[in-house]
């Protein structure tokens, strides 16, 4: 898949390069029986989080899904790039996303990594405290 800038050069965006990988993540996670809830969740105001995938698995767990796309897995790769500063932020938006909920439900945290050799799907890891 081709994106074009706004110039018209046939290099990708970061943007462009993102909502393909958020694209990627979102086809493989339900094709594993997923269902998607919101995309690109961000909470109002500055200084708060953003969550790229909010999922619900099939018992009914919410699932909170950080997608990292990386040519090169250097530095341990694209899951190794979600650090604690993230972590938080994407904690913070995952409670204001459940505030609407009358009774929480089970929730987790995962990430997927899209490197080279496809969708990495790391389950619950991190949590919110």
């Amino acid at each position: 898949m081709q994106f074009l800038k706004k110039d018209g050069s046939g290099s990708a965006t970061t943007k462009a390069r993102g909502d393909a990988g958020e694209d990627e993540a979102l086809a493989y996670l339900q094709e594993r029986g997923l269902r998607l809830l919101q995309r690109n969740y961000r909470t109002p105001g500055r200084g708060g989080g953003e969550i790229d995938l909010i999922m619900q698995s099939p018992d009914g767990t919410v699932v909170f899904v950080e997608v990292r796309k990386r040519s090169h897995s250097d530095f341990g790769g694209a899951a190794a790039s979600v650090g604690f500063q993230k972590q938080r932020r994407i904690v913070f938006a995952a409670r204001h996303f459940l505030l609407r909920w009358q009774r929480l439900p089970p929730a987790r945290f995962d990430v997927v990594s899209i490197e080279a050799q496809g969708p990495q799907w790391l389950q619950a890891a991190f949590d919110a405290t």
